[in-house]
């Protein structure tokens, strides 16, 4: 089978599966950009969560809890009122945690080339920690993500640690990164759209695409790219200054049988 027909029966098979997040459907904010890249040939998705505040019962690391959907007193994809975090604490019995999660999603993509396109418009629009992985069986996952997440510990043993005052300013920073994922994320929408545009036209006109002959490292080229996209503003820049997300590209070779 050629690498063609197995990325298309790859896609087949994934998006053919049932959901089985804990929501059982795509978040309302990304539905249109997960349905945009389904659609392309290149791509499919294999996960994403818009960003999401929630209150965990159990340790500030305790992956399985998490995992396993257990000790979730709370969980939103929109702003949150500080009333619900009261609520949902008065039935914590261990350690209660608050945390933002930011947008994150997984993309396969049919070539490495494509993959690079949709990394370098994930690090334009503000998803600094975005990165490739590439198995040996072929299979090349695209991970956008961010840092810019929050997690706070509220409660020990059920006994809330802080006062109402405090919870009311986390989740005004909670809020705040919401907004700004939000906004990240359509950035990148608009952005993935303006880049794949190009991509076509450019592949419409060999000469053209012989001429801006694109290596995915070199800075001259990226600067091209910005330069005719125009997806970032000056006001966009000063928002991503501060963010200390890492930058680059994060390639990473998986064992046999991935």
């Amino acid at each position: 089978m050629d690498r063609s027909a197995e990325f298309r029966k790859w896609k087949a098979q994934c998006l053919s599966k049932a959901d089985l997040s804990r929501k059982g459907s795509v978040d309302e904010d990304v539905v249109e950009l997960v349905q945009f890249l389904n659609t392309r040939d290149q791509f499919f998705t294999t996960s994403s969560c818009a960003g999401r505040i929630l209150l965990l019962d159990g340790g500030i690391n305790d992956f399985e809890v998490q995992k396993q959907n257990r000790g979730w007193l709370l969980v939103t994809h929109k702003p949150c009122e500080k009333d619900d975090v009261i609520v949902a604490l008065k039935k914590a019995n261990g350690d209660a945690t608050l945390k933002f999660e930011p947008f994150v999603l997984h993309v396969q993509c049919q070539q490495l080339q494509d993959a690079q396109i949709l990394h370098s418009v994930a690090i334009d629009s503000g998803f600094r920690n975005s990165g490739i992985t590439v198995g040996k069986r072929g299979k090349t996952i695209l991970a956008v993500r961010s840092t810019h997440g929050l997690e706070v510990p509220l409660s020990h043993k059920g006994k809330l640690m802080v006062t109402e005052e405090y919870i009311d300013f986390l989740l005004n920073v909670a809020n705040q990164k919401m907004e700004e994922n939000k906004k990240r994320i359509e950035r990148f929408y608009n952005c993935l759209q303006h880049a794949l545009e190009r991509e076509t036209m450019t592949n419409l006109h060999p000469k053209i695409k012989e001429k801006n002959n694109s290596s995915y490292t070199h800075k001259k080229q990226k600067k091209t790219e910005k330069a005719h996209v125009q997806c970032i503003t000056k006001e966009n820049d000063k928002e991503l200054e501060n963010d200390d997300d890492d930058l680059g590209i994060n390639i990473t070779i998986f064992p046999e049988g991935y």
